[in-house]
């Protein structure tokens, strides 16, 4: 199969199938936390994919607002999304799925979410994305180490050596997102021991909450045929810096961007009201960023191995700083570093392009640069859930395509920090067993 060869995008899901020698299709949607769930489909099935869906029980999916006597989630095809990846399997191909519950999108479903949202607003949110990860391997006994036994030093950001070793591994991710268009441009060696980061272009904000989604499929899938584990876990390891989900963000209108102003200050007016808005919504916004009780161990950090955490601690911004909530690295777009590889990438698209709307709607200013006046950040989950109850725009944003979910998350998070909260560990076994 040639993927650089033209496509006829006109075409329906079994012809383009076939003209790719596909003989396998998989029906693919995340639930609210991310977790990928798909059917394989048989190409001579396609038709009635396409235009039928494919079914799944929504309660065993995962989080999806469904109870077992719920009706079934019928997965229905976004043929733009039509992904060959002969990389995992020689025949197979990928495709993003809307999920329908009784011939409507189904409002819990976090790409409907997105969808719903980017229809709202007259200009197009667009996105990069950051995908940071570690590659690694478990024990029996449980523990958790890096995959190249050699990555030990005390800096290893960059380092050409351990990014040689992993070459294979990376390479070949490379060359899938490349085959596939995506503009792979840096692969690179992060900054805690075993952690990796590869890079794709941007473009319009569902395409890349899709590559997201495909990448950490296509990543972890690799990892695993070399024997090793990629994990996109916020914090891996207490003393090393956690992996981010940072965050490229821009709009346009008919073809013109709206962020860059002038050479004296770099954004425009809107820029900054947006800015101004995902400042102002940042407490909230984390519940969705960085969802997990482990997200706050990264967020949280005061020191790692490295010297820096690479984590925001408070909602500020500046210039070509990485210390910042938001970073502005060009005078085009903002960088939202607040994220983490546990993020659901459509929602967090979602909740932050509603908090950037308000602040336009509110012609909000976002202070001054480099401040670090406002509060610090939530520092659990916990805190964070709560503060997303008490915040309408963030909540809306998860509204979007009904009422109910976000109410239905915060109590699938809240649940989340009471099951660690009420776990006994070793923490707690070294420092109580025999101090009273």
């Amino acid at each position: 199969m040639t993927l650089d060869a033209p496509v006829d995008r006109s075409a329906d899901l079994t012809s383009r199938a076939r003209q790719d020698g596909v003989r396998f299709l998989l029906a693919l949607f995340v639930d609210l936390t991310g977790k990928p769930c798909a059917k394989l489909v048989p190409v001579e099935s396609a038709d009635t994919l396409q235009h039928e869906g494919v079914g799944f029980a929504g309660y065993a999916v995962g989080a999806m607002g469904q109870e077992p006597s719920d009706p079934d989630i019928m997965a229905i095809p976004d043929l733009a999304s039509y992904t060959p990846v002969p990389w995992v399997r020689e025949g197979l191909a990928l495709v993003h799925c809307d999920p329908h519950v009784e011939g409507k999108p189904w409002p819990f479903a976090p790409r409907v979410i997105l969808k719903t949202m980017l229809e709202r607003t007259d200009a197009d949110l667009f996105a990069g994305a950051e995908v940071e990860y570690f590659l690694v391997n478990r024990g029996p006994d449980g523990t958790v180490t890096p995959a190249d036994d050699k990555d030990t030093d005390a800096r290893p950001c960059y380092g050409a050596r351990g990014l040689t070793r992993m070459y294979d591994h990376l390479t070949e991710v490379s060359t899938a997102m490349n085959a596939l268009g995506w503009g792979n441009y840096a692969n690179d060696h992060e900054d805690g021991n075993g952690q990796f980061e590869q890079n794709f272009a941007y473009a319009d904000a569902l395409t890349t909450a899709d590559r997201v989604i495909t990448a950490r499929y296509l990543i972890s899938v690799l990892a695993e045929r070399r024997g090793m584990t990629a994990t996109f876990m916020p914090k891996p390891f207490g003393d090393r810096t956690g992996s981010g989900l940072h965050l490229h963000l821009s709009l346009w209108r008919g073809g013109d961007a709206l962020f860059p102003g002038d050479a004296e200050h770099g954004l425009s007016t809107m820029a900054h009201q947006f800015l101004a808005g995902v400042l102002d919504h940042a407490h909230a916004l984390q519940a969705v960023l960085a969802p997990t009780v482990n997200s706050y161990k990264r967020t949280g950090a005061t020191s790692t191995r490295s010297g820096a955490t690479w984590s925001p601690r408070r909602p500020s911004f500046g210039g070509n700083d990485r210390t910042h909530y938001v970073r502005i690295p060009e005078g085009d777009r903002i960088e939202l570093r607040g994220a983490d590889g546990s993020a659901n990438p459509y929602l967090a698209l979602a909740a932050t392009l509603a908090a950037g709307l308000d602040g336009i709607a509110r012609s909000g200013h976002p202070g001054e640069t480099g401040a670090r006046t406002r509060p610090e950040l939530p520092p659990t989950l916990l805190h964070a859930v709560e503060a997303l109850a008490a915040d309408p725009v963030v909540s809306g944003a998860l509204d979007a395509a009904g009422p109910g979910v976000a109410s239905y998350f915060a109590e699938l998070k809240r649940a989340e920090f009471f099951d660690w909260h009420s776990t006994v560990g070793s923490w707690e076994h070294d420092r109580y067993l025999t101090a009273f």
